[in-house]
């Protein structure tokens, strides 16, 4: 069976959405949602629809680690609550996990959307990343839960927790990346941001987590416009 692990932070808005794609489709399942302290009617729509609800301190590391304790399932699927899921994607997690004992996990091709010059870009940066091992949690990140365990989960960081996951991941065996259908990601985190400010951005925090700098540091630095003492984001 395949878990299905959604952290949310106030996303009735988008939540729904993914959740009826995911009932729709076919062979066991469940849908976990990892809430960190939603204030609107997250919660409530998510149980409504059939989700299992479990509580978690804010941040996206802390909420995915609670989410992938309480999962009965075999394979962990992790997916942020704004993606736009491909119907038949559970189908085919299961077809490549099937294929070959061999491979510990994997994630989608990812398309973003937007009409932007920079999303279409960045549909073509982040596949080609893809190649040499890199991939993020947006592109739906999945794993046989064994293999999850045995490297130590994902880990309650404030931030990178899923770039730590992911070479943690690479480095057990052979993963594989979805490519049809894709998955299909949000680019509201980009909205009103200049493309070049957000590239700098990542490659600061890419270079800084690789000085050993602390990812609550990093948290700060990613996002100077919060408080210190404000929870760290999620998207």
């Amino acid at each position: 069976m395949i878990s299905v692990v959604i952290p949310t932070l106030n996303e009735a808005e988008n939540l729904g959405r993914l959740l009826r794609v995911l009932q729709a489709e076919r062979g066991p399942a469940e849908i976990v949602v990892a809430d960190g302290g939603s204030r609107d009617r997250t919660v409530a729509l998510a149980r409504a629809q059939g989700a299992r609800v479990v509580r978690s301190a804010t941040g996206r590391g802390q909420q995915l680690g609670a989410g992938a304790r309480a999962a009965a399932g075999d394979v962990l699927l992790f997916l942020h609550a704004d993606a736009g899921f491909p119907a038949g994607g559970l189908g085919r997690i299961r077809e490549v996990l099937a294929a070959s004992p061999a491979i510990v996990g994997g994630n989608f091709r990812v398309v973003w959307d937007g009409d932007s010059a920079f999303s279409r870009r960045l549909t073509v940066v982040y596949n080609a990343m893809r190649r040499l091992g890199l991939y993020y949690g947006d592109s739906g990140i999945f794993v046989r839960r064994p293999v999850y365990d045995a490297i130590g989960g994902i880990r309650p960081i404030a931030l990178m927790e899923d770039y730590d996951f992911v070479r943690r991941l690479e480095r057990r065996g052979a993963t594989v990346r979805i490519e049809a259908p894709p998955l299909v990601a949000s680019s509201r985190k980009f909205a009103h941001r200049p493309g070049a400010r957000i590239v700098w951005g990542w490659l600061k925090i890419h270079a800084l987590y690789h000085l050993g700098v602390a990812p609550e540091r990093l948290a700060r630095i990613y996002y100077p416009e919060l408080p210190a003492a404000a929870p760290t984001p999620r998207s």
